[in-house]
């Protein structure tokens, strides 16, 4: 594995440096971290597992007893990290000469140059009424400043592009050459003056978090978990349904078909 010496020596993205973005990186997955607070049974089902579920994807998936585990854990967390993402992406531009992200206003902006930014994680996590809002906003930032280019950047685009954004608000269509749809790649182009900028940054992501993760030390959550269903009951199909309907009519003396049938890994 590469050592932070070894990448620094090799690091080739020049709007920031290899210290601030192993930082920013770093920043991102203690924020995730902190979110991942499963560590016990009771945490794990505080919003009520669906045995249901688990099971069908035991099957049709071939999970076993600590994949599902597993799964249904990523399942809670990645609720809650989808905004560390976007502050991922979005705070990156700290870091570009002339760019800031400011507590309030647009997402990103650039006052020298009147540019100013929403950020969206995909092409299509608008619905119409989030998308007449968000471009009305662009409309009245030109309103405001006659200088000004507005941009709706999107990090999964459909497409490499920076075209018009062609909205319709209020059953009216709107095609304004100052309020742009941009993919995340072009956007970085346009504030780096490196059209390769935004695939430097993708290339060393994974070897720079690989690096950071090796420092950590993380508690095994689905060993603790499976341990405490074990008290419950022994089979672990019986156990999931005993903690998600303790109440329930008979499941206090639950009798799973057939169980001698079923695969070992469950």
């Amino acid at each position: 594995m590469m050592t932070r010496e070894e990448i620094k020596k090799q690091w080739d993205v020049e709007f920031i440096t290899f210290e601030n973005f192993v930082e920013h990186v770093n920043d991102t997955l203690n924020n995730m971290y902190r979110k991942q607070t499963i560590r016990d049974l009771k945490q794990f089902n505080k919003s009520i597992i669906d045995p249901t579920k688990m099971i069908f994807d035991s099957f049709t998936n071939g999970f076993t007893k600590d994949e599902l585990i597993d799964a249904e854990i990523y399942r809670q967390v990645d609720k809650s990290i989808n905004n560390d993402i976007g502050y991922f992406h979005q705070n990156l531009f700290n870091y570009i000469d002339n760019w800031i992200v400011p507590k309030a206003g647009f997402d990103i902006e650039n006052h020298e140059q009147s540019l100013f930014a929403e950020m969206k994680n995909k092409h299509n996590t608008m619905n119409s009424a989030s998308s007449q809002k968000t471009y009305m906003k662009l409309q009245q930032k030109l309103l405001e400043d006659f200088n000004a280019t507005c941009y709706l950047v999107e990090i999964i685009a459909k497409q490499s592009q920076d075209v018009n954004w062609k909205c319709k608000v209020d059953g009216k269509n709107y095609d304004h050459n100052k309020i742009r749809r941009i993919s995340i790649d072009k956007f970085y182009e346009l504030a780096t003056g490196d059209e390769f900028a935004f695939k430097k940054i993708c290339e060393w992501l994974p070897i720079v978090i690989h690096v950071l993760n090796k420092e950590k030390v993380t508690e095994d959550a689905t060993e603790n978990i499976l341990k405490e269903l074990e008290k419950i009951d022994n089979s672990f199909i019986d156990a999931l349904f005993k903690i998600s309907y303790p109440t329930y009519n008979g499941f206090n003396n639950l009798n799973i078909r057939y169980k001698e049938e079923l695969p070992d890994n469950i």
